[in-house]
């Protein structure tokens, strides 16, 4: 009789997961039940393979598949060993970018996410901001305060003006949200495309840019959440209709 095989797997053997990615994962279970933070020692190299039946080689396999990921770092000599890491967010964004760098990414595609998020994100930080937040905003809208006088700076005062987005998303308390609208950041900054339409001369991208963030900064002073969600998604709305026309103007030139 024939054994029956799992639905979608075709007969196919299914594949032996290796014994030091179960180890990682199972690793990575124990750094977070025992709370470890950055910076915090692993337990010795004799106590790892105790702690999970484990040979030598199969623990150092782990440990090296942990580092490879960000998520430990090893040092050598006196004091040396095995230490949690701080995952810095832009190796994290660096990696994900490379998912989508050969993808046709539409300015869409980004305010699509942007136009929800970014309200909410706005939203969260009401009531949270000190004066030294706010001298961070008002800090970055005084470099692009007066109108651009020629294209190059017109280029860099858009790129400036995502500045106010970036303070406001690293003082978000949430950490999911904070990460999502920081990389839909880094692709505006970043894509070929992007650069193209900031390369077009478009002062009321600019002009509507500065007269968003001025009423988004006043509404944050008066903490009128209602005002900030509202006043943000019609920023981006406004943003991506002024961008989707300029992306129009690029992509016919390569037509």
């Amino acid at each position: 009789m024939t054994r029956p095989t799992a639905p979608g797997s075709g007969g196919a053997p299914r594949r032996e997961r290796k014994r030091s990615d179960s180890v990682m994962e199972a690793l990575k279970d124990w750094i977070t039940e025992h709370q470890l933070r950055p910076g915090d020692r692993l337990p010795q190299e004799k106590d790892l393979l105790e702690q999970f039946n484990a040979s030598k080689g199969t623990i150092r396999e782990a440990l090296k598949g942990l580092e490879s990921q960000g998520l430990v770092v090893t040092r050598t000599g006196p004091g040396g060993g095995a230490f949690v890491a701080d995952v810095p967010p832009d190796h994290a964004m660096s990696l994900l970018s490379n998912y989508f760098y050969f993808k046709d990414i539409t300015i869409h595609d980004i305010y699509q996410l942007r136009v929800h998020l970014e309200p909410e994100m706005a939203a969260s930080v009401v009531g949270r901001l000190t004066p030294e937040d706010f001298d961070r905003l008002q800090t970055t809208m005084t470099i692009y305060h007066a109108p651009p006088t020629t294209q190059e700076e017109e280029h860099n005062f858009r790129l400036a003006e995502l500045s106010f987005h970036e303070v406001l998303v690293s003082l978000c308390p949430n950490p999911i949200l904070s990460f999502t609208c920081h990389f839909l950041l880094g692709l505006l900054k970043n894509l070929r495309l992007c650069h193209d339409i900031y390369d077009l001369p478009n002062p009321e991208l600019w002009e509507t840019g500065k007269h968003y963030q001025m009423q988004l900064l006043e509404a944050l002073k008066r903490e009128d959440e209602p005002a900030v969600r509202q006043i943000m998604r019609e920023h981006m709305l406004r943003a991506e209709a002024l961008m989707e026309a300029q992306e129009t103007i690029v992509l016919d030139r390569f037509h």
